[in-house]
């Protein structure tokens, strides 16, 4: 009875009792009991105590000065800088796409011969390059002269077999690591780019896929299909990567007429995979044409919906196929845009503001809304034969040009709208444009407020006329990314100065700026001095050098910056006319010479010449820089001292669009437009004068003439001589530049205010 008792009693507290003694010995053993106190080397080599006696410290804890005793010495620790390494050389890809991996969608084959590259080729290449990335054509034996514009690879062979191989191999060296999808076609086949990139795009590139208009496998062991070459074919990325270890063997076991058979029966015994016109709902159509085939008739499902149609014999049909493939596609994207049009209104009725919530018209920007007054859009008023507040600051003037047919555009347009809206119970015709207005808002385009007088005619024949006001959105199109040559800011650049008696007041403010901006900062740039004399100057030369106090400069700058030289030449004329000193210019540099005509008024620095470099593009495009033109000081800072440094504000200057003295082209480009120019000269020597570098380029140039506002050009006030040799339009472009950078209309008015005041005292 009592062990009953003492068993029960020992269950009780059992737990109890092991559990403090499991947290006493836990406890103890937690202890770091230590013999001796840690030592560390003081600064006579001695240790110094950190701790006295056996108590346990934790690891990473502050001992303070009354914890450690007196005998605690502090220790200095002298920093020493460890070796700098060399870094490597840090390799940075050209895109972010190449950094992050990220490959193209689809590449294109197109394999054509050399007796249809000319013709098949090129309307091919016209008819899907602009809608596809990448486009090369694989030709066998090799052709006297290549169409432009097009990449060609040929193999050096007829053999049709070998073609196909040496096809797939230079595929596989150059683009398998840049594309997903691989496209393959003949030149006798119209392809709806469009739709092939639509159905690509809902493909995952990770399949193994193989997909055409298939075909059964003629003879051989293997049963299977593989892709007719005629209708073109879609390899994946995944599919070429395990077939490329058995090409070599396919080239050599493989005995077929056709090449498209050949690739196919490869594919089907090294990957098992067979050609397919279907894969997860996605259907490849295809359509083979007929002879007398007329297109506007043909309803057939698989036309319509047809990725390919074979076969296309000549270049008219093809052109004809493309043109009716583009229709179609518009309509439906018309039809679309109207769907999403109608959604968008029925849903906005269930908004909280109603059809209100909804903007006009559906799909395009708001307006834009101002936040001050000073940002309000201004609204201009015209009629069909004057604009009122004109781009030269009248008041009214002639609607003339562009502004007219964008009038007539806008009527014509707004006719049609209202006849399609009240057709068929009322016909409408325009008898007077009451009141027009118009405005640019950057966010949506063109706006326009049109009043209509018109005559409006019933199904009885009966007429009246009513005023309809119209509102118009004409909105901006579309941003388009055109494909530009590859350009670096390594390039040379040659600053060319013309100087002139007249210049050599301002020549002294050109090198201090120069110097600080180009000089010091050791530019990739070379500055050549043009010293224009006249005749007379010229005679005087040894007895009286006009320039040579700048000549004395240009001495003073190379002994200061021994890495510089400062070349210059000597030209006799009476009339410094700019493509006889650039013919003397070109012939003293290289063909690849990077040139900036500048100016003895303007501050040049590095920011611009980089610009210069990236907008001059050699066998492309030419740069004619919009400077800032500041004011005259004595009229924009009247009574008061002008700052040392003019900001770009609307009282201190402005972008003059009448002068196109700078400019940045490559010697080359120069003188291919100025051969090009040689027989009008024969006919008209006067054109040398008569003519600026620009309308040269311009007139005699398929070059991209880029013109653009360059806040880093500023240009010192200066009244400029105009010389009336040249054209009459440059003349007049010269007077007007004069008139314009006197000061703005404000200050010139005050000044006006102040003399009239003047005079009435």
């Amino acid at each position: 009875m009592k062990v009953t008792a003492f068993v029960s009693l020992l269950r009780s507290f059992g737990p109890v009792v092991v559990g403090i003694s499991l947290g006493f010995t836990l406890s103890l053993i937690s202890v770091t009991w230590e013999g001796e106190p840690c030592e560390a080397p003081g600064a006579d080599g001695r240790g110094v105590t950190l701790g006295q006696g056996n108590a346990a410290r934790k690891p990473n804890s502050i001992l303070s000065q009354s914890e450690a005793g007196d005998d605690f010495v502090p220790r200095i620790v002298t920093y020493k800088p460890g070796k700098e390494s060399s870094p490597g050389k840090l390799f940075r890809p050209q895109y972010i796409s190449t950094e992050l991996g990220i490959r193209e969608r689809l590449f294109v084959g197109v394999l054509t011969s050399k007796d249809s590259i000319d013709v098949l080729g090129v309307a091919v290449n016209r008819t899907i390059s602009h809608h596809l990335d990448n486009v090369v054509f694989f030709t066998g034996a090799h052709t006297r002269k290549l169409p432009h514009g097009m990449t060609v690879v040929t193999h050096g062979e007829d053999r049709l077999i070998w073609n196909m191989f040496q096809t797939m191999q230079y595929v596989l060296d150059h683009f398998i690591q840049v594309y997903d999808w691989f496209y393959f076609v003949q030149d006798g086949t119209y392809t709806q780019a469009d739709r092939l990139k639509a159905l690509v795009g809902h493909l995952s590139m990770t399949h193994k896929l193989y997909m055409g208009h298939p075909v059964r496998l003629s003879g051989g062991e293997t049963e299977g299909t593989y892709c007719s070459g005629e209708f073109g074919y879609l390899l994946s990325r995944a599919l070429l990567l395990q077939l490329k270890p058995f090409l070599e063997i396919c080239k050599t076991d493989i005995l077929s007429a056709r090449p498209d058979e050949w690739l196919g029966r490869c594919i089907s015994d090294h990957t098992e995979t067979n050609c397919a016109d279907e894969h997860e709902d996605l259907q490849y159509y295809h359509f083979e044409i007929d002879k007398n085939i007329d297109l506007n008739k043909k309803e057939n499902v698989h036309f319509k919906n047809a990725v390919t149609v074979h076969p296309v014999p000549d270049a008219d049909l093809m052109y004809s196929l493309h043109k009716h493939f583009t229709e179609m596609e518009l309509q439906r994207t018309y039809s679309e845009i109207e769907k999403l049009q109608a959604e968008i209104k029925n849903l906005s009725k269930l908004a909280f503001e109603g059809n209100r919530s909804a903007q006009w018209p559906v799909g395009i920007n708001p307006p834009f809304e101002p936040k001050t007054r000073f940002e309000v859009l201004r609204w201009d008023y015209f009629t069909e034969d004057h604009m009122y507040f004109c781009n030269n600051g009248s008041p009214k003037c002639d609607l003339t040009g562009i502004d007219k047919m964008d009038v007539s555009d806008i009527i014509e347009t707004a006719m049609g709208e209202l006849n399609k809206k009240y057709k068929p119970d009322l016909h409408l015709k325009k008898q007077q444009l009451i009141n027009g207005y118009r405005r640019f808002d950057p966010t949506r385009g063109v706006e326009y407020t049109l009043d209509l007088l018109v005559e409006v005619v019933n199904r009885n024949r009966q007429s009246f006329s009513v005023t309809k006001r119209v509102h118009l959105v004409r909105p901006l199109s579309q941003v388009e990314i055109i494909p530009m040559p590859y350009v670096t800011e390594a390039t040379r650049v040659y600053v060319i100065l013309p100087v002139t008696v007249q210049d050599r007041e301002q020549i002294n403010q050109f090198f201090d700026a120069f110097a600080a901006n180009v000089f010091e900062k050791a530019d990739n740039t070379v500055l050549t001095l043009l010293f224009i004399y006249n005749p007379f100057e010229a005679k005087e030369l040894k007895k009286n050098d006009i320039f040579a106090s700048i000549k004395m400069r240009v001495n003073a700058c190379e002994q200061k910056y021994p890495k510089v030289k400062i070349p210059w030449i000597s030209v006799k004329t009476e009339g410094p006319a700019q493509i006889k000193i650039m013919d003397i210019i070109s012939k003293k540099h290289p063909v690849d010479t990077l040139f900036f005509i500048a100016n003895v008024n303007i501050n040049i620095n590095s920011e611009f010449l980089n610009r210069c470099r990236m907008n001059s593009i050699s066998n492309w495009q030419v740069f004619f820089p919009i400077h800032f033109q500041e004011y005259n000081p004595d009229v924009a800072y009247h009574n008061q001292k002008p700052p040392a440094t003019i900001d770009l504000v609307k009282d201190s200057g402005y972008f003059d669009r009448n002068v196109f003295d700078e400019a940045c082209f490559y010697n080359s480009d120069y003188m291919a437009t100025r051969t090009r120019m040689a027989a009008d000269i024969q006919e008209n020597e006067e054109l040398l004068e008569s003519l600026d570098i620009y309308d040269l380029f311009v007139k005699y140039s398929s070059l991209h003439v880029f013109r653009a506002v360059e806040p880093a050009l500023q240009h010192r006030y200066q009244h400029k001589i105009c010389d009336p040799r040249f054209s009459e339009d440059i003349y007049h472009r010269c007077v007007q530049s004069n008139l314009e950078r006197l000061g703005s209309r404000s200050q010139l008015a005050v000044l006006l205010f102040e003399q009239e005041q003047g005079n009435s005292t």
